[in-house]
């Protein structure tokens, strides 16, 4: 008989990412579909199906072949249930996804977590985390969000939002998280207000750029040339993010910190070096001894990947 194989779809509020893997987690085949958030949840599980149908035709199984499917969802999820509370950017809330599991799919175990953490656990098991027991997740992209791989199990507390750091308040007299500063959605805000008052030779940089549609990758290309609004921006950014991995590291004692998301990916270390160098400034005596800060090392595939993960781990 041969070995299972895993399923694992990232749903995310523009494409679906599908990834088909063996037992030994190794990716197959891909596929990627547009989100038809339009649609609602019928219409994107109809997507998810084609996704999950092409992968399986370019890898040349059959539905008896695998055994589990992970997905992967934007938002807030009901602890060991198919419940979205609330996806922002899928427009769900109190959504039970059971209701457009395709008839297909009842043979196998299906799990759902949040994106983030499946981000984090993929790269628990599959990169740039692999072979340790406690580790957490900051990807900084649009917002910030986060996982936290405890004792080698991905922890998700009492009600299911352990781990979201980008929620940190790190001015507690404005309340300011540090998504907020973070955030590439709230970086753009600050942005406006830091052209609104830059001398003209900075506007000129900027005059052609479509604030609401600014990439990571297109910051990071400004922050290279020492552009002073890009400079500020994501140094800006790192310290918060420094503060609240200083903050992690006193509170949970993590042996690796993974991060990753579009900023991080973009400027890679030139960015995880800024994080740790101010997370340094917050940390108890000793207690980052060991422990490393890295850069998430599978890509777009860190949620399918942890999606298989999971539904392998969690599979009955």
């Amino acid at each position: 008989m041969s070995k299972p194989h895993w399923i694992g779809v990232d749903v995310g509020g523009t494409k679906i990412l599908a990834g088909l893997f063996d037992d030994d987690l190794t990716l197959v085949s891909k596929e990627k579909e547009p989100t038809p958030v339009a649609d609602g949840p019928k219409g994107v599980f109809a997507a998810i199906k084609r996704a999950v149908d092409k992968v399986l035709e370019e890898g040349h199984l059959s539905h008896s072949d695998v055994k589990g499917l992970g997905l992967a969802i934007p938002g807030q999820i009901a602890p060991n249930s198919t419940r979205v509370r609330f996806a922002p950017n899928l427009d769900w809330r109190d959504v039970d996804v059971s209701h457009y599991l395709p008839d297909s799919w009842k043979q196998w175990s299906v799990v759902l977590e949040n994106d983030v953490r499946m981000g984090t656990y993929g790269e628990f098991t599959r990169g740039a985390a692999k072979g340790s027991r406690h580790v957490l997740g900051i990807f900084v992209g649009t917002g910030v969000g986060g996982g936290l791989i405890l004792d080698g199990k991905l922890h998700t507390g009492f009600l299911g939002h352990a781990g979201e750091i980008g929620h940190t308040v790190i001015n507690w007299r404005k309340g300011t998280t540090v998504e907020e500063v973070a955030g590439r959605k709230y970086q753009m805000k600050r942005a406006k207000d830091i052209l609104d008052d830059a001398p003209k030779r900075v506007r000129k940089e900027w005059k052609d750029v479509d604030l609401a549609k600014v990439k990571s990758s297109q910051l990071a290309d400004f922050y290279q040339k020492d552009d002073p609004v890009a400079v500020a921006l994501i140094d800006d950014a790192a310290r918060a993010v420094g503060a609240a991995v200083g903050s992690a590291i006193n509170l949970l004692s993590p042996e690796v910190i993974v991060l990753g998301g579009g900023i991080t990916e973009a400027l890679k270390e030139t960015f995880t070096e800024r994080v740790w160098e101010f997370a340094g400034r917050y940390v108890l005596p000793g207690a980052a001894d060991g422990v490393r800060c890295v850069v998430a090392a599978l890509g777009d595939y860190a949620g399918a990947t942890g999606a298989a993960a999971y539904a392998k781990a969690e599979a009955k």
